[in-house]
């Protein structure tokens, strides 16, 4: 059996059928049901207290501040009601000693000064103005106050629409203090000890602020329905009708919300899917990544189709194949002279004997080479991955299990997608009433908008073309349903989707 040979039988390891995409579906259906009726499920469907989406018609000036690692942004969105908006920002680096501060007081003061010098520089007339009305005495209301989401990533138990606990840090920050309370009243504390005129209206999750970006961006009649990330990992956010959020009623700590949507956007926290492995495919490769990371059995969906893992299980892949003593990769007997007489060496210090060794960026180029001899992708070979002289035979076995894995990805980040699709009832009217026959155009108001943000879906090669191919293979989506579905890039869910959620939270626009 030939090199090629070799690699279609890996690869074959990674087909993942109409039947399983099925299956899949049903049991995320399931376990989304689920969750929306106990916490501490799989799937966490985490209760987001915002009601509504926005239309592309809101207009005015909100602020949105985004701490998401060892930067602090601070942003103002003007939003001309037109789904157009403008965004003004500024970028600091957090102080190493305030992530590891003693009290949380140092690490929100510093958070507050930040947005005063950033109202400063971008509104100092409305900052001006704000402060002679409130030496003159006067009264101030809603209208004088910047509305500000904030876009806080790190685990919290959400309790309100902008009240949320601490539950710990991640990322390299360690405040002891700051565990177990209102991050909101945190930094609320500290923007009034400096007299700003800015109200913390809503604690973001940057997935949500995806799906209301895409909302107030997109160009259809109907709001959007889905949110999702397809990046370094994976997550959606979604509009779920209010009476199906049962535990909302169980839990003891829940605060007040708007019902007079009938909705709430759900965080679904849908890289845990299935984290029991009942429907999910395994391969060996898939086995030994997750006992070896630092979370075993734990986001079992993200670590099949998110960017950060999608480059470990090609390593492991390839590395399976060199040491099958009968697999010709790498090696000079599997393309005659090897191309140019030379002989193929692998470094020592190759990434692929190292644990996360392969960038996903590597994937995309092996995907979309279509250069003589796959040039492009053996430069890359020698560059990123150690691999001197590899033959044009080298590079097609491992185009072939790039694409393997990277169409499991996509067409896995389907049965997320075609689960919320069909669980919402938003294909309820028949797919022939909702196409124009004369010219099979989708009418406008039928369309499903799912908003979607991450370096896979906006630069993997054909990534969502995938994802439609699996979408048409549901019962229940099919080819009719398909074309119903529009997706759509959503940029800067922490930026302008925190400060639509400031908006909403606020009941304006």
């Amino acid at each position: 059996m030939g090199l090629i040979d070799d690699a279609r039988r890996a690869a074959r390891e990674f087909e993942y059928s109409a039947d399983d995409v099925n299956k899949g579906v049903k049991e995320f259906i399931r376990q989304m049901d689920e969750g929306l009726q106990e916490t501490g499920m799989s799937m966490s469907q985490i209760p987001t207290y915002v009601t509504a989406v926005p239309n592309g018609t809101e207009k005015g000036v909100y602020l949105a501040v985004d701490l998401g690692g060892t930067n602090f942004r601070v942003c103002s969105i003007k939003l001309n009601g037109d789904t157009t908006f403008s965004l003004t920002q500024s970028k600091v680096a957090i102080p190493r000693e305030l992530m590891v501060a003693k009290t949380s007081k140092e690490l929100f003061s510093f958070l507050a000064k930040q947005i005063e010098s950033f109202l400063k520089t971008h509104h100092n007339d409305h900052f001006e103005e704000y402060h002679q009305r409130r030496h003159a005495g006067e009264t101030l209301t809603d209208e004088h106050f910047f509305q500000l989401g904030f876009t806080f990533s790190f685990p919290v138990h959400q309790i309100g629409i902008n009240r949320g606990h601490l539950i710990r840090w991640t990322k390299g920050f360690d405040i002891a203090d700051a565990i177990g309370k209102d991050v909101c009243a945190l930094l609320q504390s500290e923007i009034d000890a400096l007299h700003l005129p800015v109200k913390v209206a809503a604690l973001v999750n940057d997935t949500v602020g995806t799906l209301m970006a895409r909302s107030y961006t997109s160009p259809g009649k109907t709001g959007t329905l889905l949110g999702a990330i397809f990046g370094t990992g994976t997550n959606g956010a979604y509009v779920e009708r209010l009476d199906k959020v049962t535990k909302l009623k169980k839990m003891e700590d829940s605060g007040d919300y708007d019902t007079s949507t009938g909705n709430m956007i759900v965080n679904t926290e849908w890289g845990s899917f299935d984290n029991q492995m009942s429907v999910l495919p395994n391969t060996p490769y898939d086995a030994a990544l997750d006992k070896e990371s630092n979370n075993p059995g734990i986001q079992m969906f993200e670590k099949r189709v998110s960017g950060m893992f999608l480059g470990e299980i090609l390593r492991r892949t390839i590395l399976a194949m060199l040491k099958d003593g009968k697999t010709e990769l790498f090696k000079d007997e599997s393309s005659g002279t090897n191309d140019v007489h030379s002989t193929c060496t692998i470094a020592d210090d190759s990434p692929l004997y190292r644990q996360w060794g392969i960038d996903t960026s590597f994937l995309s180029i092996a995907h979309e080479d279509q250069s003589a001899g796959y040039r492009i992708m053996r430069q890359a070979l020698n560059r990123d991955l150690g691999v001197d002289a590899a033959s044009s035979e080298d590079a097609e076995a491992i185009k072939i299990l790039v694409e393997a894995i990277g169409k499991r990805s996509a067409r896995l980040s389907a049965v997320a997608i075609g689960a919320v699709i069909i669980s919402t009832g938003n294909l309820t009217l028949t797919a022939g009433d909702a196409i124009d026959d004369k010219d099979q155009q989708v009418l406008e108001e039928e369309v499903v908008d799912i908003g979607v943000d991450g370096s896979l879906v906006e630069y993997y090669p054909g990534f969502e073309n995938y994802i439609r191919e699996a979408l048409r293979e549901i019962e229940g989506i099919g080819e009719k349903g398909e074309k119903r579905v529009r997706i759509g890039i959503a940029k800067d869910g922490s930026g302008v989707g925190a400060a639509l959620i400031a908006l909403v939270a606020g009941g304006k626009g």
